[in-house]
C-alpha cells in the first residue's frame, strides 16, 4: 500500500512537469496565448505553495554558503579598519604631545622676568628623585653654553640650578631638593625677605627666617631677591604661599609654599647664562 501511494505521487509529479513543459511550448505560440493563459493561471495556483516551500529551504542554505565564502573578506576588512583606527589614535596622541611641547617652548620664549638675559633652551632627558633628592638631566652641557651655577627656569618660574656640567649634558638640582636654598623677597613693595628651603620632592617647601606676624596672604608670590652675591638674578618667581601661622613663642613664621613653576611639566627649560656679581 505505501509503495502504491509513492508510485501515484511520482506519477503526479511527472504529469505536472510534462504539463508545465507543454504550457511553456504553447505560450511561445501567440495564437494559443488566450488558451494557455487560463491554464497557466491554474498551474500557478497549484505550483506557488510548492515553489515557495522549496525557496524557503534553499535560501538559508545559499545564504550560509555565501556567508562562508565572504567571511574571509569581511574579516580582512575588519582588520584593516582596526589598523586604521589604531593609526588615527596614535596620530592624535602624537599631535597632542607635539602641541604640549610647542606650548612649553612658546611659554619659555615669553618670560618677562628674564628681561634680556641670554638663555639656552634644553630638553629634559632624565629625572631622579628620592625622599630628599630631586634632580633632572638636560641634553645641553659645556659645549652648548651651559655651566655650573647657572639658574634654570620654566614657564612658571625658577626650576633650579646647574650643579654638574659635562660636554653635552648637565644636571640640575631642583628647588624642591633637600639641599636647595633660595633667597626670596615678597610683600607689596618687596620689603620682606626670607629663604625658601627644599624639603625633598615628597614634602612641602618652606619659607624660613621670616619674622613672626609678618603680613602674608595665601597665594602670595615670592621672588628671587637678587641681593649681592645671590645665586639667582632678581625678580624670578620662586614660590607661592600655601599656609602660614605663628606659633606661640616662635622666633619665626611657619610658612609652607608651593613651587611657582610646574615641576611636573619640564620637557623643556631655559638655562640662564648668568653668574652672580663679585
Amino acid at each position: 500500500m505505501p509503495r502504491s501511494r509513492r508510485s501515484r505521487r511520482t506519477l503526479t509529479v511527472v504529469i505536472l512537469v510534462v504539463l508545465s513543459l507543454s504550457l511553456i511550448s504553447l505560450d511561445q505560440n501567440t495564437r494559443t496565448h488566450s488558451l494557455t493563459s487560463g491554464v497557466k493561471s491554474v498551474a500557478n495556483d497549484v505550483y506557488a505553495p510548492l515553489r515557495q516551500g522549496v525557496l524557503d529551504i534553499i535560501s538559508p542554505i545559499g545564504n550560509f554558503f555565501a556567508g562562508a565564502f565572504n567571511y574571509g573578506s569581511v574579516q580582512a576588512q575588519n582588520e584593516r579598519l582596526e589598523r586604521t583606527i589604531g593609526e588615527l589614535r596614535a596620530a592624535q596622541l602624537e599631535q597632542g604631545f607635539e602641541k604640549n611641547q610647542l606650548r612649553e617652548i612658546t611659554a619659555l620664549q615669553n618670560l618677562p622676568f628674564l628681561q634680556s638675559l641670554p638663555t639656552v633652551t634644553a630638553q629634559t632627558q632624565d629625572e631622579y628623585s628620592s625622599n630628599f633628592t630631586a634632580t633632572i638631566t638636560l641634553d645641553k652641557g659645556r659645549a652648548d653654553g651651559v655651566d655650573v651655577g647657572y639658574p634654570v627656569v620654566g614657564a612658571g618660574g625658577l626650576v633650579g640650578r646647574v650643579i654638574q656640567s659635562f660636554h653635552h649634558t648637565s644636571v640640575v638640582r631642583l628647588i624642591t631638593d633637600g639641599q636647595s636654598k633660595v633667597d626670596v623677597t615678597f610683600g607689596s613693595t618687596n620689603q620682606y625677605f626670607g629663604i625658601v628651603d627644599g624639603q625633598g620632592p615628597s614634602s612641602s617647601m618652606t619659607a624660613d627666617l621670616v619674622l613672626p606676624h609678618t603680613p602674608l596672604t595665601r597665594g602670595e608670590h615670592m621672588y628671587t631677591s637678587g641681593l649681592d652675591a645671590a645665586s639667582f638674578p632678581p625678580g624670578i618667581p620662586v614660590a607661592t604661599v600655601r599656609t602660614f601661622h605663628t606659633s606661640a613663642g616662635a622666633s619665626q613664621e611657619t610658612i609652607d609654599v608651593d613651587p611657582a613653576a610646574d615641576l611636573n611639566q619640564l620637557a623643556y627649560v631655559d638655562v640662564v647664562q648668568w653668574v652672580p656679581s663679585t
